[in-house]
């Protein structure tokens, strides 16, 4: 007997269906065979599916049982076939009334015991049920509230095998309705830049970040407050949307970040891996393609500190998904396309003992010593900073001061509004102007502004790249200021941001 269900596999951020068939034929040697591409994990679920049916009380057949998982030319990987395969068995066996379901999509794992604990990439599962299954989903109860986020899609969680028979049993088993979405416990960064003492370049460089989409480049000597700046970028940043929130719990559902009851992510990512991380790990990748720390910064701040101790080699891995927004992953038979739009946050020392440039403390590193350290950043990495800022030490009589500090709220509404205008005006931040909209939009009908940008093109030998880049930071500082035109104080203001690291 042939029994046909729908699962669901993972690739990237996306889900596709799988056709789970089950044939139960009596004629050969008992035993269970798996053909379609699977990978260690579901070939193991022989084990898994056998003694999870026998625990839960049902009968499992003495014949010989092949099962198909198609395409056939789709890698399938993960536990998550599990609960199809041992009702596809139960129903192509006889055990279980209905032979041929493919109107729900069911996936879950299974216990020995029969249970089916939470499992990791729902989301995207459910995105994809919404579209082709009318009966709607079967899955672990312990992700209702994951599943939940999907609006229109018909709930059916299950904690076990023998219930998930039961449902299916039932003939027309109704959904659940979907949890209420509950309010985050703090919708708000408890990082402020309130908390900051003095740094007003570093304060006014992460405004114009945050309102343009820019990427900074923070220089500095040890505990000046580089990482203190950088972590406060998130708090000056708009609430985010309904489908940037979808994309951002996506992303952390296929990475397994999502805890078990937690539904839509609220705030902003702001992700920090260490330099001992490996190209794969931050851009993503691998045998089983997954996002890196570049996608789960998606929408947010991705920060690397001490930039130049991280491998060339992950560091050059950065530059094309920078300019792109996306990361594509190729493979043999076929390629994945990521998200990864982030503002990059760099943190580093001016050389390695950190005291060039410092006013307190004296450089001991030998000339030759700094350019080394210095060169570990290529030009054309550097290039995609637009803006560079040396965070100088704060003097105690300013840490000591109890004067309030601009709080991140109020900085907020500026933003918020620059960002409105760019979006009004172009329809994307100024970050990802480019071509003929980037000629248009950042035109400089100000002589003086032009002679500006001709003298710093002249005397910084800055390449076409660092002129867009200066270009874009101006727009952004005129947003900033409310004025429709890029006049020459906006390009003053922003070559003070590029001469950082001449």
């Amino acid at each position: 007997m042939l029994a046909r269900l729908t699962a669901a596999a993972v690739i990237g951020v996306d889900a596709v269906p799988v056709s789970v068939e089950v044939d139960v034929s009596s004629g050969g040697l008992p035993g269970v065979t798996m053909v379609g591409l699977p990978d260690a994990t579901v070939r193991e679920s022989r084990d898994r599916v056998r003694t999870a049916i026998r625990n839960s009380g049902l009968p499992f057949p003495g014949s010989r049982i092949t099962v198909s998982l198609a395409p056939t030319d789709l890698k399938k990987v993960g536990a998550a076939f599990d609960l199809p395969i041992a009702l596809g068995i139960l129903a192509a066996s006889g055990a279980l009334p209905v032979r041929d379901r493919p109107a729900f999509t069911i996936v879950g794992g299974l216990s020995l015991d029969g249970g089916i604990p939470a499992m990791h990439g729902l989301l995207p599962i459910a995105v994809a049920a919404r579209r082709g299954s009318r009966a709607g989903l079967i899955f672990p109860e312990q992700n209702l509230y994951e599943a939940g986020i999907v609006e229109g899609l018909p709930l059916h969680p299950v904690r076990s095998l023998s219930e998930a028979v039961a449902k299916l049993a039932s003939g027309s088993p109704q959904p659940v309705e979907a949890p209420a979405r509950r309010p985050p416990a703090d919708a708000e960064w408890a990082d402020d830049l309130a908390d900051v003492r003095g740094q007003a370049v570093g304060r006014r460089a992460l405004e114009i970040a945050a309102a343009g989409a820019h990427h900074l480049l923070l220089s500095g000597p040890p505990g000046a407050g580089k990482t203190m700046l950088a972590r406060r970028l998130p708090s000056l940043l708009p609430s985010l949307g309904f489908d940037e929130a979808l994309t951002i719990t996506t992303i952390h559902s296929v990475a397994g970040l999502l805890r078990p009851g937690e539904g839509l992510l609220t705030l902003r990512p702001f992700r920090a891996p260490h330099h001992t991380c490996s190209d794969v790990a931050l851009v993503g990748g691998g045998g089983v393609p997954r996002p890196g720390e570049l996608s789960l910064a998606h929408s947010g701040v991705l920060f690397l500190d001490e930039l130049p101790e991280f491998s060339r080699r992950v560091l050059e891995s950065l530059r094309q998904p920078l300019e792109q927004g996306v990361v594509h992953i190729a493979r043999a038979n076929r390629t994945l396309i990521l998200p990864a739009r982030v503002t990059l946050v760099g943190a580093m020392n001016p050389c390695p003992c950190g005291y060039l440039g410092d006013i307190r403390n004296r450089c001991k590193c030998p000339a030759s010593v700094v350019e080394r350290y210095q060169r570990r950043l290529s030009g054309p990495l550097r290039d995609r900073f637009d803006l560079t800022v040396h965070v100088q030490a704060v003097a105690w009589a300013e840490l000591r001061d109890d004067h309030p500090e601009e709080s991140s709220a109020a900085v907020k509404v500026r933003v918020v509004a620059a960002r409105t205008r760019q979006l009004d005006r172009q329809g994307t931040l100024n970050a990802q102007l480019d071509g003929r909209r980037l000629r248009t939009i950042c035109q400089l009908a100000n002589p003086k502004a032009d002679a500006i940008i001709k003298r710093a093109v002249d005397k910084l030998n800055l390449s076409a790249r660092a002129v867009t880049r200066v270009l874009r930071v101006a727009r952004t500082i005129a947003d900033l200021a409310l004025c429709e035109t890029v006049e020459a104080e906006h390009v003053a203001e922003a070559l003070q941001f590029r001469t950082g690291d001449k």
